[in-house]
C-alpha cells in the first residue's frame, strides 16, 4: 500500500537526527561543529556543520538539506524515467566522517525522502539511504561488529532485509575502473515504498538511529592505537579512492549538484588531505595487503 505521506514527520526527524549524531561525535572529539544555514534560490535550503582539526577526527561533515524544484534532476530519475519534469521535494541527513588515526575508519551515512509532484494524482514517494564502513587497516572484530549492527537496523522489515540491503550496499560502494569495493560495505537501499509510509518510514528511522550504535564503538577502540607515518600516508592514499568514488559514482553528489544545491556542503564529503601514488601495490604480506586480501571481499562478516 503506497500510503501518503507525512512530510513534517520526517523533517522532524531529520533534524532531530542532525542534532543527535553532532551532539555524539563533540561528545567523543571534545571539538563543536560549526554551522553553516544556507537557503536555495529555487527552493528549500538547509544547516551544513562542520567539525575540523578535532582531537579524534580530522574532518566530520553532518548535513540536513530540504530542498524542492520544479524538475528533478537527472540523478533522481535515472531509476523512474517516468518522472522526468516532475517537480520534486527532497529532504535528507548525510554525513561523512574522516578521522585522524588511520585504525579509524571512514565512514558515511545518509537517509533520505523523496516526493515528486505530478501535475494530476497523488505524490510519488520514496526513501533511501544507507551507511558503509572504509577501513584502512582491518579488523574481523569490528566489522563483525559493524555488520551485526547493520542486520539490527533492518529488524523492522524481517530476517530477508538485510541480505538483501548488505547485497545493494557491496554492489552500489564499487569502483568498477579499480576492481575493488570501497571498503566493507554496510546497508544500501533505494527508491523505497513499497510497504506503505509507516513501514517505510520506520525502517529509515531505524538505519538512522543505528549509525552510532554501529560506529562509536569502533571508535573507541582504536582511536588512541599508535601509528607511525607509514600508516599516515597509507590512510591518505586510499582516501584516494574515496574521491573517486564520490565524484565520479555517487548518486548523492550526482544530485545535489544537478539540482543546485550549496557546492561547499556536497563537497564536505572529501577529506581534507589525500594524496595519490602512481602505480603502487603494497608489499606482500604487510598489513596494507591484508586490506586488499581479506577486507576488500565481500563476505558474510557475521557468521565467517
Amino acid at each position: 500500500m503506497n500510503s501518503l505521506p507525512n512530510l513534517d514527520a520526517v523533517l522532524s526527524y531529520l533534524e532531530s537526527l542532525q542534532d543527535n549524531i553532532c551532539n555524539e561525535i563533540t561528545r567523543l572529539d571534545g571539538i563543536s561543529f560549526t554551522e553553516d544555514q544556507w537557503k536555495r534560490a529555487e527552493g528549500g535550503g538547509g544547516r551544513s556543520r562542520v567539525l575540523r582539526d578535532g582531537n579524534v577526527f580530522e574532518q566530520a561533515g553532518v548535513n540536513y538539506s530540504r530542498v524542492s524544484g520544479k524538475q528533478l534532476p537527472k540523478a533522481a530519475t535515472v531509476q523512474r524515467p517516468e518522472l522526468s519534469g516532475c517537480s520534486f521535494q527532497a529532504a535528507g541527513v548525510s554525513l561523512v566522517i574522516h578521522p585522524n588515526n588511520p585504525f579509524v575508519p571512514t565512514t558515511h551515512c545518509n537517509v533520505r525522502f523523496f516526493m515528486a509532484e505530478p501535475a494530476s494524482g497523488d505524490p510519488i514517494w520514496w526513501f533511501g539511504g544507507g551507511f558503509d564502513l572504509t577501513p584502512y587497516y582491518g579488523f574481523v572484530e569490528d566489522a563483525r561488529h559493524w555488520h551485526e549492527i547493520s542486520r539490527t537496523a533492518c529488524a523492522p522489515l524481517g530476517d530477508d532485509a538485510y541480505p538483501k540491503y548488505k547485497k545493494w550496499c557491496d554492489d552500489y560502494f564499487y569502483l568498477p575502473h579499480r576492481n575493488e569495493p570501497r571498503g566493507i560495505g554496510g546497508l544500501f537501499f533505494d527508491d523505497f515504498n513499497e510497504r506503505g509510509f509507516a513501514t517505510c518510514f520506520e525502517f529509515t528511522r531505524s538505519v538512522g538511529d543505528h549509525f552510532l550504535p554501529a560506529y562509536i564503538p569502533i571508535v573507541e577502540r582504536r582511536r588512541d592505537q599508535p601509528f607511525t607515518d607509514r600508516e599516515r600516508q597509507f590512510q591518505l592514499y586510499r582516501r584516494g579512492r574515496y574521491v573517486e568514488f564520490n565524484l565520479l559514482y555517487d548518486r548523492g553528489t550526482l544530485f545535489g549538484l544537478q539540482s543546485g544545491g550549496r557546492t561547499e556542503s556536497i563537497l564536505m564529503s572529501l577529506p581534507p588531505m589525500v594524496r595519490w601514488e602512481y602505480n603502487w601495490s603494497p608489499d606482500e604480506n604487510s598489513p596494507e595487503a591484508e586490506l586488499y586480501n581479506v577486507f576488500l571481499k565481500p563476505k558474510d562478516w557475521i557468521n565467517e
